[in-house]
């Protein structure tokens, strides 16, 4: 049985709907949101790893690695965390490309297994699925990995140690727009595809010996 694996960023949805739109929506809320959870465990862990020795301190580090697309656990926990709330409050919906639901709805009816693959948190990724235009998509998705569960997107380790949860590596097929992303996944013994949207920033990327299409309804 086939398993696909699913990037979000450039891949099912666009990169601006989340550069532009949830960090937009975090960005104002990080002080405050510390401020009224300093005393949960993970965030007070999240803290902990920033090393700031006030709540003040420790948003503009995090406004900081936003500024600068850093790939932080802290700052993906604590940003979904805020994400998570905004969808549950009805405040943020997700994008998703037109092609992509349909795409989803056709492979999951048809047997095959979906999971995603994300630098953004789990806690971020369910609700981006559950709170989209075209209704919840969650319940598609079987398995979620991210930074901090599986590992970085561009090291074969991080592929390798999903194939222990979703099985032989031969029958997993990972969908994303980012080469090296694809290169570490070939790596691991995964089949890959280069997801080429135009107009995103890999739109004109080159994906070397990937297979590349410009839409899921080309993906067989």
């Amino acid at each position: 049985m086939t398993t696909i694996v699913l990037d979000i960023e450039g891949t099912t949805s666009s990169t601006e709907s989340v550069h532009v739109g949830l960090y937009a929506y975090a960005r104002p809320r990080l002080g405050p949101y510390l401020d009224a959870h300093r005393d949960d465990p993970e965030v007070r862990a999240a803290l902990e790893e920033i090393g700031a020795t006030t709540t003040g301190q420790a948003a503009e580090v995090l406004r900081g690695w936003m500024d600068g697309d850093v790939k932080a656990t802290p700052l993906k926990t604590l940003q979904g965390r805020i994400w998570a709330e905004g969808f549950a409050a009805g405040e943020l919906t997700s994008h998703f490309f037109p092609d992509v639901p349909p795409a989803l709805r056709a492979w999951h009816a048809a047997g095959r297994r979906l999971a995603v693959f994300s630098s953004g948190s789990v806690a971020s990724q369910r609700p981006w699925f559950r709170h989209s235009a075209y209704g919840d998509l969650s319940a598609l998705v079987g398995h979620w990995f991210d930074t901090v569960n599986a590992g970085p997107k561009r090291e074969p380790a991080s592929y390798a140690r999903i194939a222990e949860t979703l099985g032989d590596p031969a029958g997993l097929l990972f969908l994303s727009d980012v080469p090296a992303e694809l290169d570490a996944a070939a790596a691991a013994g995964w089949r890959t595809t280069g997801v080429r949207r135009p107009g995103e920033p890999n739109g004109d990327v080159s994906f070397g010996p990937h297979p590349v299409v410009t839409s899921f309804e080309e993906i067989p």
